[in-house]
């Protein structure tokens, strides 16, 4: 039985997906939002390379999470909670998922959810999949919403 979900999110329509595939199936469950703020898109940022630039941009993406948890807590009037990770968004995910120990026997989670691009073919191999990576190193069952 799931009690404690962890959605990936990210406000792009197939994270969309995931959350409502998640409320329509563990509904009762503890459903966490986790947004992961990658540092490699502040490269192509504007303004970056100055002192505060780099702090900026971070307030921007973490002010851009809370936007869009927000969104979805009165969009699918739901409450959530909300975690923002910095990271590379597959190893980042994988990591919360399964909690700040190195026991996989006591995950912080049950249960993991992620929406899928859908690539195929010589794009999938080429740009990689976030959701692929999840799925092959998650200490815990995960679902991949397309």
């Amino acid at each position: 039985m799931t009690k404690r979900l962890l959605v990936a999110y990210d406000g792009t329509p197939q994270a969309e997906e995931a959350l409502e595939f998640a409320i329509d199936e563990w509904g009762g469950a503890d459903i966490t939002l986790l947004y992961v703020i990658n540092p490699v898109e502040a490269g192509y940022s504007a303004g970056v390379g100055i002192p505060s630039g780099a702090e900026e941009w971070f307030e921007q993406a973490k002010a851009d999470a809370e936007e869009l948890f927000d969104e979805a807590a009165a969009e699918y009037d739901v409450e959530f909670r909300t975690e923002i990770a910095v990271g590379r968004p597959p190893q980042t995910i994988v990591d919360v998922a399964g909690g700040d120990s190195d026991d996989v026997d006591a995950p912080a989670y049950d249960h993991l959810v992620v929406g899928s691009h859908g690539r195929t073919g010589v794009s999938r191999m080429l740009l990689g999949s976030v959701a692929e990576k999840v799925v092959r190193e998650s200490p815990i069952p995960v679902t991949v919403v397309r």
